[in-house]
């Protein structure tokens, strides 16, 4: 879209000041033979038409578009009616036309933009100003009844796919209601616009898909790629999600329907994290899937083939990367989500030195997982490195999670990280993940293959290591069973026991079921949202382990920096930050996470402290430092709330 004031636009061309908006819609196209100029009428004087809007010609020409277009006086069309200027209505079916669609930014297409739509609440000074008389009932109500009207019609669905289709559609229509009412909300509304609920969406995508969201990037685009991202009309991008939709959640390959992953996460990057909404591009690749039941499905958006592997597989994801770097700088952070374990962690490590890139469900999910564990320590004692931990699933997450504990212990005891590593185990499909197993198993595993005997079963092994965190990562639902939960209990007077896994219906155990089985002694968190639990006259609050708590102020105090490359320091300094934000008021109810009703000052904490130690390790640009980074990083935070127009 390209749009721009008529202020401006008349401006550049000698004609004086007016404010009225004007909004130039037309289709990107590579072609630069023979686009269209634009010849435009000033609204001074007589040469406004009835109806208040500024007249519009389209012309073929070989001139580009530009705002040094020649400013021309078309001839009047207030007697004449509407003109056929395109050929449109004059076109029979089979042929051809240019799907034009000029208009003013004001009256009927006002209403349609969601950047600027404000709904009931335009004043009655704007109505007049911008021609909305009439396209409105006669009353104004103000944005927080909005959100109040908007909250009561969530209530009223039974279904949460239902919520978030309603959700959709409002980010869709009024932007900054959408992330008002996300803001205000947020303990209620995050289970609909990310997990769970996203993992139904993503599951149904190609049915509920109504409207385009993000850059959809294919095997058919390869060797187009930075044209593709030309076609984004947003220019100044700070953050990109990308995915490829092979191991969404815990739900699998869901091809081209992952969409709603990379939409989701940059919905959370504005509401908790504050960074513009127009700074954030979601992208999926589709290299196609091996989900059989989404190829033979007649609704299905994606490529209807197998995946692409290998050398071609590498070199679209080497050519998106190259093209990103080349068209938004080296400054913007590339978030990749969701790709399968193969994929996941040689892309982190073949561009971690080129990109400013973040692997969320291996870093984030680590830092946020080694938040908790350290406000545990609360409840349990001593450090981390008095405990033992064993993991049941050793893909990105439970690896992920495992190297940064290690490190963690490595900074503070000062002992090697090899040495860091020998009281974390973990155990993966074909059970406990042994020195006898090491040539066998990918590589990401060899590091926590120690010297053991073979234990295939989970309650084996922790009858066999005596954890005292019991944590599972392993997309596989209700594995921790009473006899696992019991045994735990067991072996330690408070067992902490994280049930990771998403969405809910692949939680290793329930909140409910964790607290029952250890007697009400266990420290639980989770991955997907639990209700509160009644035990015994006490009242637990289960903890939500959700990434949302790190990478939106990771991010933040990325861009704030200008940092051009993540350091893993820096994910130890976002993990110190968050598990300072918990109070005394939050222990006495067995939280190990903060409540996310804050989640926009903790944000900022976190952002701050990324920052600092991007500054301390040399890696942030934007100099000279603030003094006060915290209060920097408040202060450019979007604001949902409503702008007034001239």
């Amino acid at each position: 879209m390209i749009s721009l004031s008529a202020s401006s636009f008349l401006n550049k061309t000698g004609v004086p000041g007016c404010s009225t908006h004007l909004s130039l819609r037309q289709p990107r196209t590579r072609t630069r033979t023979s686009p269209a100029f634009f010849r435009v009428v000033s609204t001074l004087g007589s040469n406004r038409d009835p109806n208040g809007s500024v007249l519009i010609e389209a012309a073929s020409s070989s001139l580009e578009t530009s705002a040094s277009a020649d400013i021309v006086v078309p001839k009047s069309t207030v007697s004449g009616g509407v003109q056929d200027v395109y050929g449109e209505d004059a076109a029979t079916e089979d042929m051809p036309i240019t799907p034009w669609s000029l208009s003013v930014a004001s009256g009927y297409t006002l209403l349609r933009d969601p950047h600027h739509n404000k709904g009931l609440a335009f004043s009655h000074r704007e109505r007049d100003a911008h021609y909305l008389r009439g396209l409105l009932p006669p009353t104004v109500i103000s944005q927080d009844l909005q959100v109040k009207k908007m909250m009561h019609t969530l209530r009223q669905y039974q279904v949460p796919l239902q919520r978030y289709m309603a959700m959709m559609d409002l980010q869709e229509t009024n932007e900054r209601l959408f992330y008002k009412l996300l803001i205000d909300n947020v303990e209620e509304l995050l289970p609909v616009v990310y997990t769970p609920t996203v993992g139904e969406a993503c599951q149904k995508y190609g049915s509920i898909f109504l409207r385009p969201q993000g850059l959809f990037i294919s095997l058919k685009e390869k060797g187009k790629i930075l044209e593709v991202l030309r076609n984004w009309p947003e220019k100044n991008i700070q953050v990109i999600v990308v995915t490829d939709g092979e191991r969404i959640l815990g739900l699998g390959d869901l091809g081209c329907q992952g969409m709603g992953i990379p939409v989701g996460k940059l919905s959370l990057y504005t509401a908790l994290g504050g960074v513009r909404p127009s700074a954030c591009l979601p992208v999926t690749i589709d290299v196609g899937t091996n989900n059989e039941k989404l190829l033979n499905d007649e609704f299905y958006i994606g490529l209807r083939q197998r995946r692409a592997t290998g050398e071609e597989y590498s070199e679209l994801m080497h050519e998106f990367m190259t093209a990103v770097k080349q068209n938004y700088g080296e400054k913007v952070v590339i978030q990749f989500e969701d790709f399968a374990n193969h994929n996941a962690f040689d892309l982190l490590a073949k561009y971690g030195t080129t990109h400013l890139v973040f692997n969320d469900d291996i870093q984030g999910t680590a830092s946020v997982v080694l938040a908790g564990l350290i406000a545990a320590l609360r409840f349990v004692g001593g450090s981390l490195s008095n405990h033992r931990f064993l993991f049941l699933g050793a893909g990105e997450a439970g690896t992920g999670i495992a190297e940064l504990i290690a490190l963690e212990i490595s900074k503070k005891t000062q002992i090697p990280l090899e040495e860091a590593r020998k009281n974390i185990w973990l155990v993966d499909s074909k059970g406990l993940i042994v020195s006898s197993r090491k040539e066998s198993i990918q590589h990401f595993k060899k590091p926590w293959a120690h010297d053991h005997a073979p234990i295939k079963d989970l309650v084996d092994a922790v009858k066999a290591i005596k954890p005292t965190v019991l944590i599972g990562t392993s997309g596989v639902g209700q594995t921790f069973t009473q006899e696992v939960v019991e045994t735990m209990a067991k072996l330690n007077e408070k067992p902490i026991i994280l049930a990771l896994s998403n969405p809910t219906s692949q939680s290793e155990c329930t909140a409910e079921e964790a607290y029952r089985w250890s007697e009400g002694r266990a420290i639980f968190a989770s991955g997907s949202p639990f209700a509160a639990v009644e035990y015994e006259g006490k009242t637990f609050v289960p903890g939500q382990a959700n990434n949302a708590y790190i990478f939106p102020g990771f991010g933040l105090g990325l861009i704030m920096s200008g940092t051009i490359r993540v350091h893993d320091d820096m994910l130890l300094a976002a993990s110190e930050a968050l598990a300072e934000q918990l109070m005394e008021e939050h222990y006495e109810k067995g939280m190990i996470f903060p409540p996310f009703r804050n989640i926009r000052k903790i944000s900022a904490r976190i952002a701050a402290r990324v920052a600092a130690k991007a500054y301390e390790l040399g890696l942030a640009t934007r100099l000279p430092q603030p003094k006060e980074l915290e209060q920097c990083a408040e202060s450019s935070m979007y604001s949902p709330s409503y702008r007034s127009y001239r």
